[in-house]
């Protein structure tokens, strides 16, 4: 594929004829299933197909969204692809190309969810999932890297980081306390020494014309994206409704304490915690997933996280995993509906884990589209950025434990398993190899091990 930059003196003058609802339909259900890669593939996929190839917003205004987007909690790739379809469509055209861009993961999840409960102790799958697990070993340990190489700017935030460690390795501290004390000590510390707390990395500011646009730099906002406080009030209230009306439903059939019930509110606070990705979140997600609920156990949930690396979407939707795999062991349904029970409670987790998102974009969205280039307040964000990449090295250091020592420290210490695990890192931070191509190596490694080596787990 060529790389290279358009010439800006031959983009296109004329911006593109306007795109049908359902055209940009067409497009968000395709991006449902092609959008592999983790928040910066899926957000370049995004970049490529709406600001290079079609021309539908301009990059200017695509990083001005993005921003914001990254500044709440929750996937920022399918927030961006709300706000754009809000913002081209109204309301429909975001709750369709957000919606899309999950859905297609759901199905898949739940179609392998099911596979792994009825299937997972058969030899060749068992051996396909020992091959993969140190890889996410690694991949956790690398993701705690790149957040780390553009979050640590000085030493303030990487003694954020340290003491956010310490706190959950040590102490056990709950994530939601961590995030709390990171964001005050953003918001306190930005007052006394703003530059320590400016948010690092970012994306830039936009460098290459790719031609006019259908939402151009210069192209007015539309009516329906203008702020306006009872538009907000109804957005809000629409959301708060919504939400009563899910966990009226559980309450009333199910019971105040049954799964469904606590998964809906478990995984409600769990979105709402979701600053900086998925891999920041998870340790939450093991604290009362495994830990205080016991829908699964630590080692379903490593399993889990390498068939949400493994499909489109992004990858919070190990929660549908997790979800079905709680939904189907508590037999949520009754004996005779295991299935239908873990689909019902993967679609709960799903629903109450995006429909903040939906609200903050359809929400935030008309502030935002008022204020281009002017979006503050993220030393906040900053902060609690660096205190996640403590709490992703715990993680790390928490799947390191359950795969290498499967039985627990009095146990033998799986070699196999460790090899794989470096041999897995050194792909990723010394040959860049992709997420997709490492999990699939490391599946057919896993595979010919199982084979030559019987009763090997």
């Amino acid at each position: 594929m060529d790389t290279a930059l358009p010439d800006a003196s031959l983009a296109p003058s004329a911006p593109p004829q306007p795109v049908t609802f359902a055209e940009a339909l067409r497009f968000w259900l395709k991006l449902g299933f092609i959008s592999f890669g983790g928040p910066a593939g899926q957000i370049a996929i995004m970049h490529t197909e709406l600001v290079e190839r079609r021309r539908w917003i301009s990059e200017k205004r695509f990083l001005h969204a993005l921003n914001f987007c990254m500044l709440l909690p929750g996937p920022e790739a399918q927030q961006l692809a709300t706000y754009i379809g809000w913002l081209m469509h109204r309301t429909r055209g975001g709750i369709v190309a957000g919606a899309l861009f999950v859905l297609p993961s759901l199905f898949i999840l739940i179609a392998l969810s099911w596979i792994y409960l009825r299937f997972g102790n058969v030899p060749a799958v068992a051996g396909v999932f020992y091959g993969i697990k140190p890889a996410i070993t690694a991949l956790v340990l690398h993701a705690a890297h790149r957040i780390g190489s553009r979050a640590l700017k000085n030493r303030w935030m990487w003694g954020i980081a340290a003491a956010a460690f310490v706190a959950i390795f040590a102490f056990g501290t709950p994530f939601p306390a961590i995030v709390l004390a990171a964001g005050l000590i953003g918001y306190f510390g930005a007052k006394r020494a703003p530059g320590v707390f400016a948010l690092g990395g970012g994306h830039g500011a936009a460098k290459q014309s790719y031609g006019a646009a259908l939402i151009d730099d210069d192209t007015p906002t539309p009516p329906h994206a203008r702020f306006s406080r009872p538009r907000l009030v109804k957005v809000l209230g629409a959301g708060l409704s919504l939400w009563l009306a899910a966990m009226g439903v559980l309450v009333a059939t199910q019971g105040l304490h049954a799964t469904l019930t606590q998964m809906g509110w478990f995984f409600t606070k769990a979105a709402l915690l979701t600053f900086g990705g998925a891999y920041a979140v998870l340790p939450y997600v093991y604290q009362g997933a495994v830990e205080q609920h016991h829908w699964l156990s630590g080692a379903q949930m490593i399993d889990g996280l390498a068939l949400g690396e493994s499909t489109p979407g992004p990858l919070i939707m190990v929660v549908a995993f997790v979800g079905f795999v709680g939904g189907w062991l508590h037999r949520v349904l009754g004996p005779d509906s295991l299935f239908l029970a873990g689909a019902l409670a993967a679609t709960v987790v799903t629903f109450f884990t995006f429909l903040p998102s939906f609200v903050f974009i359809l929400a935030g969205g008309p502030a935002i589209e008022a204020t281009h280039g002017k979006l503050g307040f993220t030393a906040p964000l900053s902060a609690i950025t660096a205190a996640v990449v403590g709490v992703i090295l715990n993680l790390a250091l928490f799947f390191a434990y359950h795969v290498l020592w499967p039985q627990g420290f009095g146990g033998h210490f799986d070699a196999m398993s460790a090899a794989i695990a470096v041999a897995a890192a050194i792909a990723l931070f010394r040959f860049k190899v992709g997420v997709l191509p490492l999990l699939g190596g490391c599946a057919v490694l896993g595979l010919v091990l199982s084979l030559l080596v019987p009763g090997m787990r």
